[in-house]
């Protein structure tokens, strides 16, 4: 049992107040998911730069400082927790391979011109706390808060998953076919940092999309390749998408009003979001590709 959450703001009205209705849906979600807890906050792109989201480890931010500085001649850094963000306008590729060669300490978590992530151990409310997130704007974002089934309880174990520039991926359930889906895609180039179920969605999903295929299609097609239980949130720095596979056993409900359209395991979740009460609730079917 874990909690998901996802909320897309229709409006300019609440951007500055994304955060703060973000941690309030991952505070409500801490009883299904008390192992860790993640988030992807999108912002308005920024063309010039690109991104990173970084796990320290136990690398001290001092001297992740000083190698970036003999790395990169023009780069920003924002640290949050054991997480810094790095801007800089190197491209991805040549960025990637300097942190798995040059300073192989840290993890890389999600990178793009949208998107920052941020994931940790520990009692959701606590790594909301940590990493500000009530500080935080933007125009949409997913979360995700973690009960540990089929995999370690580490930072690398958490969600979101993101295996390609701005996408991600939050997961309620479990695929029972993910270790033959993780061999077929290494075939295909794509990496790995885990053992977990979820990221292989998130790089089946990232690999789809490669070969030209739209988010909405991909998530189509997913329910004949990807077998087991799950509710996944998809994040794109356009929106995200919501699917429930066709047996439909773990728990979505959307709540929609014109400034924003919510999604949460529980509906508790999304009590304290505006105008809630007078939202169009649903329960999104079974095999349907819901996309905002």
């Amino acid at each position: 049992m874990c909690g998901i959450v996802g909320i897309y703001l229709k409006t300019k009205k609440y951007e500055k107040q994304l955060g703060k209705f973000l941690s309030g849906m991952l505070d409500g979600m801490a009883t299904r998911g008390p192992d860790s807890a993640g988030f992807a906050i999108y912002s308005k792109e920024n063309k010039n730069f690109y991104k990173y989201s970084i796990c320290l480890n136990k690398m001290s931010l001092s001297d992740f400082k000083k190698k970036i500085s003999k790395l990169f001649k023009k780069s920003k850094l924002k640290d949050y927790s054991d997480h810094v963000v790095l801007e800089v306008k190197e491209k991805p590729k040549m960025v990637i391979s300097v942190l798995e060669n040059e300073i192989k300490e840290v993890s890389l978590v999600g990178y793009g011109k949208s998107i920052n992530i941020f994931k940790q151990t520990g009692n959701p409310k606590d790594v909301v706390k940590k990493f500000k997130l009530a500080s935080f704007s933007g125009t949409h974002g997913i979360g995700h808060t973690r009960m540990a089934t089929e995999s370690a309880i580490t930072t690398q174990g958490s969600h979101p998953y993101s295996t390609a520039e701005d996408e991600c991926l939050v997961h309620n359930g479990s695929l029972s076919n993910h270790n033959n889906v993780r061999r077929s895609l290494i075939k295909d180039g794509q990496k790995f940092n885990s053992e977990n179920d979820t990221e292989v969605a998130a790089g089946y999903i990232s690999n789809e999309i490669s070969k030209g295929k739209n988010l909405e299609k991909t998530l189509k097609q997913s329910l004949k390749d990807l077998d087991g239980f799950y509710t996944f949130i998809a994040g794109t720095k356009n929106g995200f998408a919501l699917l429930r596979d066709e047996i439909a056993c773990k728990p979505a409900v959307v709540a929609e009003t014109k400034d924003y359209v919510a999604v949460a395991s529980e509906f508790q979740a999304m009590a304290h979001l505006p105008n809630v009460n007078s939202a169009k609730i649903f329960e999104p079917k079974p095999g349907i590709v819901y996309h905002w």
